[in-house]
């Protein structure tokens, strides 16, 4: 077991968003133009996410985004790439079920950098709060053409269960909901007991998104 997991009480107490953008663009210069856009809006909170680049073009475009997080006091999160996370000194990194381990990601970073861990099911929830995240991203609530491999959809009903089964697991970890949310549905997420949303065309394809992003963070403000 990691010595890192001795200090699960300090590490899960650490400031995650409620409102976490997911980076989209067809190269370096549009994830950087998005990514400040929202920053621009009152974005806190970017995942640098890159499936189809190499780790070379997301480490060039994780240095510049560090720039632009660092400017706007946002914080920073890389998907997959923990050695990327590292180099850049991200805030942290957001793990799939198929990247680097959690155990391994916190034993590269050390205990004070965030990570989160992607779930579909109460036992990818318990295994990420053994692993000792920082907040787990559950999903995905509908169908979203932004992530290909697509794990089965929750919907409202799903969440509702998983959240239920999830609070009697006496910790203080925060779940994001992800995949497809609308702003309509931030009353119906905080209700069931989601502590904030990940989003990515939603505010990707708004031209002033700072509409959406004040609703996001005043809809979840008592949340977390």
């Amino acid at each position: 077991m990691s010595q890192f997991l001795d200090k699960k009480e300090s590490v899960f107490q650490k400031k995650i968003s409620c409102l976490q953008y997911i980076s989209q663009g067809k190269d370096r210069f549009q994830h950087l133009e998005n990514i400040e856009k929202v920053l621009r809006y009152g974005g806190n909170w970017i995942q640098l996410r890159m499936k189809e680049m190499s780790q070379n073009e997301v480490l060039k475009t994780a240095i510049l985004a560090r720039e632009l997080c660092s400017k706007f006091s946002a914080k920073l999160i890389i998907n997959d790439h923990v050695k990327v996370a590292k180099t850049c000194n991200a805030d942290g990194v957001h793990l799939g079920q198929e990247d680097t381990s959690v155990l391994e990601a916190r034993e590269i970073l050390g205990a004070q950098k965030l990570i989160g861990g992607t779930a579909n099911t109460l036992q990818h929830c318990v295994a990420h709060l053994e692993n000792g995240v920082d907040y787990i991203g559950l999903g995905p609530l509908r169908f979203t053409s932004t992530k290909k491999k697509l794990s089965p959809i929750l919907g409202f009903s799903g969440y509702k269960d998983l959240m239920a089964a999830y609070s009697k697991q006496e910790n203080t970890v925060p779940v994001i909901a992800i995949g497809g949310i609308q702003l309509s549905d931030i009353e119906e997420l905080r209700r069931i007991g989601l502590n904030g949303i990940a989003v990515s065309g939603m505010l990707t394809h708004s031209e002033y998104p700072e509409n959406e992003i004040q609703q996001i963070l005043d809809g979840f403000a008592e949340s977390v």
